[in-house]
């Protein structure tokens, strides 16, 4: 009769290297061998310098967390299908960290003398044994290790990047050239017939010297030579060479030095190599394609709305681009946000040209939610607000009529461009989020004096507004209203942490991803509401707290609660990296998926994906931790 537990067992190690390389016979027979091993949470595994055990372990449900307990942090975190406890087993020593549950776990014991003979066998489970014993941990509280996370790899400046002007340029490798003794006349010929605006003169097979479109002009057709003279009598020389390694800065700066508009790039950089290519201005131009500062320019210029919808795929493909060179996420964010930014300037502009007047009164425009916290990286729906100058009472509904048309106008262009309409109608063509600063005082007040669930929920997303055209000083002077009057009525910061706690914990037991029970997204995990909006809710209300209204964005309020708090900085730094981390993973759903990456289909993420998400949630349930205790929720629940 067949073991019902070694083959359920078997059938989950067969999931995780090193067991994936083992064949099914072997991976029955070790699975008998194995021991199944329950811990409760804060449950000693092994302690440091403890005489080594006779198996090393896999994670089946929990996790465990592995201590220098000398240096008080943690060096690694394992999840489900990890192993550890690899010392006795690669070394014969005992124990120099100490594993401790994180909490309720379950545990494989899987035993070294049975094992060993896989690994004689086996090159690839002795290779993957050797590359986990040697590994370095990912874990966001450890400082000599930071940096690991989704949201936080460490950038090379010198790599081939498409940052700004540091990304290689592409150039010409078909180069066209002739000897110095052809005539200028076949020269021309061979320029007019190739379409080309420069061609390579070589004495000895070797760079000697350039002739371009401009010196046919300036010198043959000004009658300054004649058409049958030789190439070595109007060339440019020496030519400017450089290697083919360049970067656009570099190519530029040639260029302006030398007052040329050609380079020539040989095997070495120097004329006594073989041109291996030319680089003209065109091809920086055609480089610069995809440059956040050529974006911005042809943003500027755009003469409708339809021609900036054009430029915002070319704002997508920078986004990839980063993604993929794994640009760090607050870089990344911040250009993306500007070009953002640049786009919904650019229609407020063209808007205004639309209207039949000018406006009455100064205004402002806000962007709220996630564009207002600069985390608005994918086309997602709007949610902004128009803010105008108070009037006369009698005055009132002309003002709001002007403005309402042109918000109508506003929001109208950019859901051209690729932003949704708000299905809430939340937007600025909306008489409620069209009012005068008294008007929105009065409402900001009302929330907070009176936070019901619709004005906590209300108060969410509109206090992470950001100015995205028009006057500073009426969204200054609204700001402070809104924080003196939560000065007077702190309970309100309760209420919002309240709110803080109330979204769905990521996971449930064994730290299981806990999905969408029924509805279209049935069985995905809600990326947003689970993992992001925990962290964007407690930003908020520990912010507020400290009176900061001038920092919308979620890692942002972090940093600035780590400076403000010392004390505390070491869960907050966590918080920024954490979220930092989920929204570069939700941007690359997002882009996969072509929707918004706020629901992920499990089952198409791998382990180490998996487990990327999972060491957020951590941090998660501190941060909650420490709102239930600060604000004491339980007193307003």
């Amino acid at each position: 009769m067949q073991n019902t537990i070694s083959f359920r067992i078997a059938d989950f190690l067969k999931r995780y290297p090193p067991f994936s390389n083992l064949t099914k016979v072997e991976l029955e027979t070790l699975s008998e061998e194995v021991s199944i091993v329950y811990k409760e949470k804060d449950s000693l595994v092994f302690e440091i310098d403890e005489t080594a055990h006779p198996h090393f372990y896999v994670v089946h449900k929990g996790a465990v967390a592995l201590w220098n307990d000398s240096e008080k942090s943690i060096l690694d975190l394992c999840d489900e299908g990890d192993i550890f406890g690899l010392r006795p087993l690669m070394a014969n020593e005992n124990y120099r960290l100490m594993a401790k549950t994180e909490e309720e776990t379950i545990l494989y014991a899987i035993p070294i003398e049975k094992f060993h003979p896989y690994i004689k066998e086996n090159e690839r489970v002795a290779n993957f044994l050797v590359e986990s014993f040697a590994s370095n941990t990912r874990n966001p509280y450890d400082e000599s290790n930071k940096g690991q996370l989704l949201g936080n790899i460490n950038f090379d400046a010198n790599a081939d990047s498409r940052l700004l002007d540091l990304q290689s340029v592409d150039f010409s490798k078909e180069v066209v050239s002739e000897d110095e003794n052809s005539t200028i006349k076949a020269i021309a010929q061979t320029m007019t017939s190739k379409g080309i605006g420069a061609v390579l003169i070589e004495k000895g097979g070797l760079p000697a010297g350039i002739i371009t479109d401009k010196d046919l002009r300036n010198k043959i057709a000004t009658g300054q030579h004649p058409i049958n003279a030789k190439a070595k009598t109007i060339m440019s020389s020496p030519v400017i060479t450089y290697p083919a390694k360049l970067t656009i800065t570099q190519a530029q700066m040639a260029m302006m030095k030398n007052n040329i508009s050609h380079l020539i790039l040989t095997e070495d950089g120097t004329i006594n190599t073989k041109a291996i290519g030319i680089l003209s201005k065109h091809d920086i131009m055609l480089s610069l394609g995809n440059n956040p500062a050529v974006l911005v320019k042809a943003i500027k210029r755009s003469k409708n709305v339809e021609a900036i919808k054009s430029l915002r795929k070319g704002v997508m493909n920078l986004l990839r681009g980063y993604l993929e060179q794994n640009i760090p996420m607050a870089l990344t964010s911040k250009i993306i946000t500007e070009l953002n930014d640049v786009c919904i300037k650019k229609v407020v502009e063209l808007s205004l040209q639309r209207m039949d007047s000018e406006p009455p009164v100064k205004f402002a425009w806000l962007a709220m939610g996630s564009q207002g916290r600069s985390e608005q990286l994918l086309h997602t729906d709007q949610d902004n607000a128009l803010l105008f100058e108070d009037v006369p009472k009698n005055k009132f509904d002309e003002t709001q009529g002007y403005f309402l048309k042109l918000a109508k106008h506003i929001t109208s262009g950019l859901n051209t461009i690729g932003y949704e309409f708000c299905p809430a109608d939340m937007m600025g063509s909306n008489p409620k989020w069209c009012n005068s600063l008294s008007g929105y005082r009065k409402m900001t007040s009302k929330w907070v004096m009176n936070p019901g669930k619709d004005e906590i929920l209300l108060s969410t997303i509109f206090f992470d507004y950001s100015r995205a055209y028009g006057d500073k000083e009426l969204v200054f002077d609204l700001s402070k209203h809104i924080v003196d009057t939560i000065k007077k009525y702190p309970i309100f910061l309760s209420h919002l942490a309240a709110n803080a706690l109330a979204n769905p914990s990521p996971t449930g037991f064994f730290r299981q991803f806990l999905v969408e029970q029924d509805g279209q997204h049935k069985d995905f995990f809600d990326l947003k509401k689970r993992a992001l909006m925990p962290l964007i809710d407690a930003a908020r209300v520990l912010i507020l707290s400290h009176n900061v209204t001038d920092i919308s964005n979620t890692w942002e309020r972090f940093e600035k609660l780590a400076m403000l708090e010392p004390n505390n900085a070491e869960i907050y730094i966590a918080c920024s990296y954490a979220c930092k981390a989920l929204l570069k993973f939700r941007t690359k759903q997002g882009l996969q998926q072509n929707d918004s990456g706020q629901f992920i289909n499990l089952e198409q993420l791998g382990k180490e994906e998996k487990m990327k998400l999972k060491r957020t949630f951590k941090t998660i349930k501190e941060i909650q931790g420490l709102l239930n205790i600060r604000f004491m929720v339980s007193r307003v629940r």
